[in-house]
């Protein structure tokens, strides 16, 4: 195991020279080591945006054909950006080294910490921002609820390199939070929606449709991961991780930026003719990452965590795959509903919150002297 995935209590056999490295790293820019495409991540999601307005709305033979074509209840072109998108990210996790891994106690508590936090403080904290913001909108509090309880496997290893912090055992939470979305995300949203709030929007949340919408879009690309990572590994494993990864890796942030051009095309009318459902949703996401954000944070600074874990697991907890949100909201309620408009909102809101959470997690540290 990686002595940067352990806390910070623990040994960690690093030398000074080592430690003043680790040290100076807070201080750069989180733009420093990145490509151009990384770097104006937030300019090309913004324009993909606007561009998906603009299409929507002046163009109106975009949305019904983007409607064309079903896949588990989906349109085929969100259903192709959704794959793309998820499939690179997933390809970076060390399948074939969690068994080491999960051999270390240190990892136990880090990863019995992340599932407390991301399972159960952080859907409870957006289905109590949802209630008491929209309480008289159903249809916006449920597509909210979904966002809530799609924990993040895409956008946070993104966070977590951008603010430095433990992109090894980001991977490994990004393999746990999968795994634990194919088992948890169905039942857990049948409870909140159709039990907790009693669905009132009137539509009944279907099990088999929210599993399904699950096991199609995240489990497609989890099993093509790892037949790729083992299968290619097992040919050559070092072209594998310097020559197919870094090939493979830009795919990804061209998928959201398709992805998200894609809802907001096919969606460009609704999101402009109910602004004010728009703001609405943008106020309680806001508090949302704010909160479970700087709660989390705190609460691993008090506990003794390392900096790159705590940010880490602050970025994990803070960050929503509203990918698959997008997904089962539009295959359960149709793609003009309040619920699909409410989870097309999380990026809109979910990139320049974070953005600046980057920026001042790295201040915080720097201000505390947080070391590793």
């Amino acid at each position: 195991m990686d002595p940067q995935t352990m806390p910070r209590s623990l040994p960690q056999n690093l030398d000074p020279e080592e430690q003043d490295e680790q040290q100076d790293s807070t201080k750069h820019s989180v733009y420093q080591n990145l490509g151009w495409l990384d770097r104006l991540l937030v300019v090309w999601i913004l324009l993909a945006i606007i561009i998906g307005i603009l299409l929507g709305n002046f163009v109106e033979s975009v949305g019904p054909a983007l409607q064309k074509g079903k896949f588990v209840n989906v349109s085929v072109p969100i259903a192709i950006g959704l794959l793309v998108m998820m499939y690179p990210i997933l390809c970076k996790v060390k399948y074939e080294t969690l068994h080491h891994v999960f051999r270390e106690r240190a990892i136990w508590v880090q990863l019995g910490f992340s599932i407390v936090i991301n399972w159960l403080v952080a859907p409870l904290l957006m289905l109590g921002l949802a209630w008491a913001f929209l309480p008289d909108e159903p249809g916006l509090r449920e597509g909210l609820i979904f966002v809530g309880l799609a924990r993040c496997i895409a956008m946070v290893l993104i966070w977590t390199g951008l603010a430095g912090g433990d992109e090894d055992y980001c991977a490994i939470l990004v393999a746990i939070n999968s795994a634990l979305q194919m088992v948890l995300y169905a039942p857990l949203a049948i409870l909140f929606v159709r039990i907790i709030s009693r669905s009132g929007s009137g539509i009944a949340v279907s099990y088999s449709t929210v599993a399904t919408s699950v096991g199609v879009f995240l489990g497609i690309p989890l099993a093509a991961a790892i037949f790729t990572r083992i299968g290619l590994r097992l040919v050559n494993a070092r072209w594998y991780e310097t020559t197919f990864l870094k090939w493979v890796a830009p795919w990804s942030l061209i998928g959201l930026l398709y992805t998200i051009l894609v809802l907001f095309a096919s969606q460009g009318r609704q999101v402009v003719r109910q602004i004010v459902s728009v703001v609405r949703v943008a106020a309680p996401l806001v508090f949302y990452f704010g909160i479970i954000f700087t709660f989390t944070l705190y609460v691993t600074h008090r506990l003794g965590f390392g900096y790159k874990l705590a940010a880490t697991q602050s970025f994990t907890a803070a960050s929503n795959n509203f990918e698959l949100a997008v997904a089962v909201a539009v295959a359960t309620f149709g793609p003009d509903s309040d619920q699909a408009l409410a989870t097309t909102v999380g990026p809109l809101i979910e990139v320049p919150v974070l953005v600046g959470l980057v920026y001042l997690v790295k201040w915080y540290a720097g201000r505390r002297q947080w070391k590793d």
